[in-house]
């Protein structure tokens, strides 16, 4: 197994040109934990794949779009623990686009099998008339959740935060499925507050994020998402850009630019208080740029350096 105790190491950002302000900024490196199963996949894979060895499953099955992390990171885990992997994937248009798309042709070359559904069918994953339906296609199959968000992914993700993350009076991360803050407000100290930042729209992560835990610590900004999942602009691209510039560090932009982008707005506007110390958690996410590029390159736009 590779999942050996892996502590991000941590990283200050400059913020001279930013704020006069006494504010310590620092970012965690959990985009460089795995290179194929990277920053928080890492963390939500973990405890799933052990428990499907330990029941002796030997297939794996998952949720996904056309460009997901996630299904990207369960193709790569089952290839190195010895899984068959099957992605339901999001979509009938891309069954015979396979290989126009960065991320379905990495999960392809690890021996991930798909089966293509419709967006309107796709709605139904998480029903359980739905999910005995795929059992009866994929019988003997463990099932992981889209994003990979179950109680045996917040039990890794508790994993993130590390000894050193704990004088920080901030922990900012990204939120999809909500399944990474859970575990880093559970594993948070009293005195820390969790900052949220949803790639998507709408106030419903909020709901979501306490039927994972009970502790209340945190707080959600959902000004930040750039109109929603997948969506971006040029203002972020350039962000993005000009962040790699300036700090040598790659961000993605779906989920830590956008966050990254926040936290910085929030700095500018006075948010934090005089000697804040905060910590911002790179959740990976970087084999997203290639298709992301791709998209942009189409539309004529500034690309993701």
């Amino acid at each position: 197994m590779i999942w050996n105790e892996y502590k991000a190491e941590i990283q200050e950002i400059n913020l001279s040109t930013i704020t006069t302000q006494n504010i310590k900024l620092c970012i965690l490196r959990e985009d460089l934990n795995h290179p194929e199963i990277s920053g928080n996949k890492f963390r939500k894979l973990k405890y799933n794949l052990i428990e499907a060895k330990e029941l002796g499953f030997k297939k794996i099955l998952t949720f996904g779009g056309a460009f997901s992390n996630h299904i990207a990171a369960t193709s790569a885990a089952g290839k190195i623990h010895g899984f068959e992997t099957v992605g339901i994937i999001r979509g009938e248009e891309l069954e015979n686009k396979i290989d126009e798309n960065s991320t379905l042709r990495f999960a392809k070359k690890c021996g991930m099998k798909f089966h293509f559904i419709s967006r309107e069918a796709y709605r139904q994953k998480d029903q359980p008339d739905f999910l005995e339906k795929l059992q009866n296609k994929f019988p003997d199959t463990y099932i992981i959740p889209e994003g990979g968000t179950n109680n045996l992914a917040i039990k890794g993700c508790k994993e993130i935060l590390h000894e050193n993350c704990f004088n920080f009076d901030y922990i900012a991360t990204t939120i999809g499925t909500g399944g990474t803050i859970a575990g880093v407000i559970e594993s948070s100290q009293p005195h820390q507050t969790i900052l949220g930042f949803p790639s998507l729209k709408g106030d419903f992560i909020v709901n979501d994020i306490r039927n994972l835990t009970e502790k209340e610590n945190f707080t959600i900004f959902n000004q930040f998402h750039f109109g929603g999942y997948g969506k971006v602009n040029e203002e972020l691209i350039t962000f993005v850009n000009d962040f790699k510039r300036i700090n040598q560090i790659q961000l993605d932009p779906i989920y830590t630019g956008k966050m990254v982008f926040g936290i910085m707005e929030l700095i500018k506007n006075n948010y934090f208080e005089e000697n804040s110390t905060i910590l911002m958690i790179h959740t990976g996410g970087l084999q997203g740029i290639e298709g992301m590029n791709k998209l942009l390159k189409k539309k004529n736009k500034t690309l993701i350096e």
